[in-house]
């Protein structure tokens, strides 16, 4: 590490506020028809964030619906307490995967290395496939987003290896 991104990091303090959205319309339609639903990924990115100190401060299930996801995003961007919204899932190629498509628009600038060391991690893990895996970074007013795969094995990679240790560092300087 460079020392002038040690110092930045050091310069970091206090803990950030996230908002986490599980893009799933089949526990959504679960969830609407008063049926009780696991999240293991969404359990998973709350446990991994409140241990490491942070605040989650809004956990929705969401569908795979555009206005839906839309509306997520401008909750984000329009609240004056939250500093990073993670979107989980609804990342994959099929044409119910819209996740990407509709948080993209909303950036100011993308952080791309943040899919290619994701990928590059997962690689490690998983293989090839891994080139069905789609994960997206950016910052807009001064808030960081992300959208990463729904499996509890690509959470792990993305909030534990990267988000944990990267978003104070970013918001940081998406706040400059």
């Amino acid at each position: 590490m460079s020392e002038t991104t040690k110092r930045h990091k050091s310069e970091v303090s206090g803990n950030l506020n996230f908002a986490v959205f599980v893009c799933s319309s089949s526990r959504y339609q679960q969830i609407q028809k008063g049926k009780k639903t696991g999240d293991v990924s969404g359990d998973l990115i709350e446990a991994t964030l409140k241990n490491a100190g942070h605040n989650v401060l809004l956990r929705k299930i969401i569908p795979d619906r555009e206005a839906l996801i839309k509306k997520a995003i401008r909750s984000v961007i329009d609240s004056s307490s939250i500093d990073v919204g993670i979107f989980c899932g609804g990342t994959g190629i099929t044409p119910r995967d819209i996740t990407i498509e509709t948080v993209a628009p909303f950036l100011d600038k993308t952080l791309p290395g943040f899919g290619e060391i994701f990928r590059q991690l997962s690689y490690e893990k998983i293989g090839s496939g891994v080139i069905l895996s789609r994960a997206l970074a950016g910052v807009t007013k001064g808030k960081l987003i992300f959208c990463i795969p729904g499996s509890p094995h690509a959470v792990k990679i993305a909030v534990e290896t990267l988000i944990l240790r990267e978003s104070p560092h970013i918001v940081r300087h998406a706040r400059e």
